[in-house]
Order: C-alpha cells, then structure tokens, then sequence
C-alpha cells in the first residue's frame, strides 16, 4: 500500500499469520496513537481484549470464555426463540417493516443486555454508542466521527461506572451474568482493573452487536436473492447450522483485521520488517477459490466450509457459539414465518470494515 502498510487477501495467508500471534501483534497502541491521540477512544481500542495481547488478552477471554460456556449458551435458547417469535410479530404490525431496524439489531442488544443484565429501560443509546465507538474504526476517521466516538466512549463509561457500583452491591449469578464474573474475577485471583472492566464491557455490547446484526441481515439478504437456496432451506430446516456458515463465509460481518510484525517475517516471497501493518481482508480470504469451490455461490449446504469470519488462533471471536444460535434462531424462524418475504431498495451501510446494511425495507406476506 501507498503508506508502507500491506494488504493480504490470501486465505492460506490470514492462517498462518493467525497462527502466530508471537511474530504478528494485535497490540494497536503504536498504530492508534496518530489516529486517536490521548483520547478515550485510544484509551478504549487499546485496552479491550479484541486490540490486545498477552497478558491483558488472556486474563480478559478466560474471564469472558467462562460465562459463555456451552451450558450457559444452551440455556439462553429458550429465551432467544421468545425474543425472536416476539420481534417476528411485532414485525408484521410495523406500517414499514425494516429488517434492520425492526428485527436484526433488536437482537443482539437484547441478548447483550442480557448478558450484562442492563435493566431494561437503560437500553435505549445501546445501539447508538456501539455504532459511533465501531465507526472509529473505519480507514478514514472524519472529525465528526472522532468526536461521536469519544462522546459515545464517555457516556458508555459514566453508565457502567453506576452499573458496577450497583452491581458489587448486589452480585448477580456469576454462571450467567457476565459483569459479575468480570467484576469478581477467578478464584485464582485473576480480576481486571476499573479500567479494563469498563473498556471490556463497552467491547463486549460493541462486538456481539454490529457483527451479529450484520449476520442477520446479511443472510436474510443472501436468501431473498438466492430463490433456490430459500426454498430449499423451507424444505430441509435442518440445514440452518449449515446456512448460518455460508452467509458468515459469504458475506463476513466483519471485513478487515489488523496485526503489525514484532520481527522479520516472510509471507511468500516477500520480506517484512519488524513495525510493518498488515491489513487481513477476511472478506476476500473466504472467496478464496483455493479454499472454497465456486466461491461466489451461495450454497447453504456447502460442506466443507472453514471460513474465516471469526477469525482463528488465539484471536478467534470469543462469541462464536453465541453468534451462531441468534444467527440460526433467526434467520430459521424468519424465513419459516414469512416465507415469501420481499426486499425493496435495501441500502448498504457506508463502512469499509463492517459488511452490512444500514436499511432492508421489506414486505411482507
């Protein structure tokens, strides 16, 4: 790239640098400097687990990874179907359905929420906090957008501070409730500093939110162009684990990752210098046709199907369990309840580095 960066689109590529977290680092703090100055968002993008290495990112998964066990996901089923069943009604009742705003991102904030155990009536700027501190993110950051993400940072973090302080007084289940384990930490003495609890916090909202939305509204749209791949999902219904893969490879929420070298390394013929940033373009990396037969199919039955979308390695998406359940309880439910559903003059959301949409007018039959 024009500024010294690199841009990889390889799939075998992306694999071997996620392999090696020692020689490609996710730490951000020197490529973020310039970008954020001391601002919250550097403080925020360089503390939380996704931006980080060890130790900060072993302590803060190990926390996260032990609420989000297997049982634990299991148990939240019974009560995603209710929140989606309830959503589908509702959907039908809206004058002008948007399968975006209607349904796809009243999911996840609902199941973060949860997860956190954010009262009810504290969810409303959920949503707009998420997408002001992600749009930071983007290649080319406007002022405008700089000072939106530090504001969204500095109400997100006056919130929890409040929220912690209730909820050291009064413990929640420390199986299910995500802040109390962050806030009690292991029974090994593993626990995070103020600091590392608030910024994970807004990162846990932050990634189980844009990713899982774009997810819904990215296979809601994948089947809708794909006739053929929409009736026989209606047919074989057991198919749906299979579907949620292909859109993930298909239409990766997330685009782009990031890594800089901590010394010198080869990627095929190519020398790179410690200090050198890599950008790893999942989205090209899961159409790689070396990796995936006619990549530019939609094949909701495609077997094998080892994308990339949760990245892999030590960074891999600690939510991937749970992303996958609302993904399939959704996109399931959706299609079984309004299977001739039509979409009209959807539009993309803007960003580079999160694949969706910002509007997906429908209707409904």
């Amino acid at each position: 790239m024009p500024d010294g960066s690199y841009f990889l689109t390889r799939y075998d590529d992306l694999i071997a640098i996620y392999k090696n977290p020692q020689s490609f680092s996710s730490d951000k703090q020197r490529e973020f400097k310039p970008k954020f100055g001391d601002s919250l968002l550097y403080e925020h993008h360089t503390t939380s687990l996704v931006f980080s290495d060890p130790p900060l990112h072993t302590r803060v998964r190990k926390l996260i990874s032990g609420a989000l066990t297997p049982r634990a996901i299991a148990g939240m089923e019974s009560s995603l179907v209710r929140l989606v069943d309830q959503l589908l009604n509702e959907l039908y009742a809206q004058p002008r359905p948007d399968l975006i705003e209607h349904f796809a991102s009243a999911i996840p904030i609902e199941v973060i929420g949860n997860l956190l155990d954010v009262p009810m009536q504290d969810r409303g700027p959920l949503r707009a906090w998420s997408l002001a501190i992600l749009g930071a993110l983007e290649p080319v950051l406007s002022d405008q957008a700089l000072a939106a993400g530090n504001q969204a940072v500095e109400e997100f973090m006056n919130y929890l501070a409040d929220l912690i302080t209730h909820r050291r007084s009064h413990p929640g289940n420390p199986d299910t409730d995500v802040l109390t384990r962050l806030i009690q930490g292991e029974p090994d003495g593993e626990k995070l500093s103020m600091k590392e609890l608030l910024h994970n916090c807004i990162f846990l909202l932050n990634a189980g939110h844009e990713t899982t939305t774009n997810l819904i509204g990215n296979g809601l749209m994948a089947l809708h162009d794909a006739d053929e791949q929409r009736s026989r999902l209606l047919s074989e219904p057991e198919l749906i684990k299979s579907a949620v893969e292909e859109v993930l490879r298909y239409e990766s929420s997330n685009q782009l990752g990031n890594r800089i070298t901590t010394e010198t390394v080869h990627i095929g013929d190519i020398v790179l210098p410690p200090q050198t940033r890599i950008t790893l373009c999942i989205g090209a990396a899961n159409r790689d046709p070396l990796q995936f037969a006619q990549p530019e199919k939609f094949d909701i039955a495609r077997n094998p199907n080892r994308h990339l979308a949760f990245a892999s390695g030590t960074h891999a998406c600690v939510g991937i369990s749970l992303a996958r359940l609302e993904g399939q309880i959704a996109l399931g439910r959706f299609v079984a309840r309004y299977p001739h559903y039509r979409i009209e003059n959807p539009v993309r959301s803007p960003r580079v580095r999160f694949r969706g949409f910002a509007q997906l007018p429908v209707v409904l039959s």
